[in-house]
């Protein structure tokens, strides 16, 4: 994975696809957020991801703050966070051209066999790049969009032997936090016990559109409340294919699903949208970090243009008409 991080660090789009060709098996699947969708194999990764985004950003580059790996069920897996950078020269996916320095955040999930990429699983927060465009056509997040950090103790990028009995342990306290988040069902927000397994002082860094929030009751407040009333019989898959993996190293947790949760849209609704009783999948790639023996960060992605999908309505296609007179004329460089 070393050489795949250099690679989009110091990239080079004259050299990147044969980079890719040499990192991945060539029936690799590569599955990605809405609207860019799943791929097989490299050069389709370069060619229908990689090459239209280097077009919109040519000096691209990709910075992780979180770079683990362990194994979950037999496979091997390794985990990154971090976010792309760049000047935003052209329009990417019809987002107008900013001219400016842009930053997307992403969660990306690589299962290894012998030194080979068999699969990527990865969410680019692409509302953010929305936001930062002044293209957001939906409605403002109720917790704080800001530049997401990286792990405030600077040790995201795990080295060195693997500690399965330290692993063990802060899998063990992100699951049960999972497992308790189930009894709200059972008897509310206070069945959940947030305060037994979250830090005092919590950071939840939610995606753009979404927001993100300090302390259990920010949570409560900007996310879990309106989520759950919009969204009360909400539930989890924890088995393959809709987990694509779930393991731990050091003091961080990682988990990728896609489409790993279902839900009905009813209550009062949830994203301003009026509930109609749909029923939606979602997808959400999350890290957490512990101290302590509590959870302190935890940096979440949704699909959230898949959950518009869902409900019928098209973003891009509202944000092509929110910024029509935008769309052939990026600002001076």
């Amino acid at each position: 994975m070393g050489r795949f991080r250099s690679a989009l660090y110091d990239l080079d789009p004259a050299r990147l696809p044969v980079q890719l060709e040499s990192l991945f098996a060539a029936d690799a699947l590569i599955q990605l957020g809405h609207p860019l969708g799943s791929v097989i194999g490299p050069s389709a990764l370069y060619e229908q991801v990689y090459a239209p985004l280097i077009q919109a950003i040519p000096d691209l580059e990709r910075r992780d703050y979180i770079v683990m790996a362990g194994p979950d069920e037999g496979e091997n897996w390794v985990a990154c966070a971090g976010y792309y950078s760049g000047v935003f020269e052209q329009p990417w996916l019809d987002i107008p051209a900013t001219r400016h320095l842009v930053t997307m955040r992403y969660c990306e999930f690589f299962e290894v066999q012998d030194e080979r990429i068999v699969s990527m699983h990865a969410l680019w927060d692409i509302p953010e790049v929305m936001m930062q465009a002044q293209a957001w056509p939906m409605t403002p997040s109720l917790g704080c969009d800001i530049h997401v950090p990286g792990p405030a103790t600077q040790d995201g990028i795990i080295s060195g032997t693997r500690d399965a009995a330290h692993a063990a342990a802060s899998f063990r306290l992100v699951n049960e936090m999972i497992e308790g988040l189930g009894r709200y069902a059972e008897g509310g927000a206070e069945a959940m016990q947030l305060e037994r397994y979250w830090h005092p002082k919590m950071n939840w860094y939610g995606p753009a559109g979404i927001g993100s929030n300090r302390r259990v009751t920010g949570f409560r407040n900007w996310h879990q409340i309106p989520f759950l009333a919009g969204l009360p019989d909400r539930g989890s898959i924890k088995e393959k294919p809709h987990r694509q993996c779930y393991f731990a190293e050091g003091d961080y947790v990682a988990f990728c699903g896609f489409n790993a949760m279902h839900m009905t849209v009813s209550g009062d609704g949830w994203l301003g949208i009026a509930p109609g009783g749909q029923q939606i999948t979602m997808t959400s790639l999350d890290f957490w970090r512990c101290e302590n023996g509590g959870i302190r960060e935890n940096w979440v992605l949704v699909d959230l243009l898949d959950v518009y999908r869902q409900l019928g309505v098209d973003v891009l296609a509202r944000m092509r008409e929110f910024t029509v007179d935008r769309q052939q004329n990026p600002p001076p460089l």
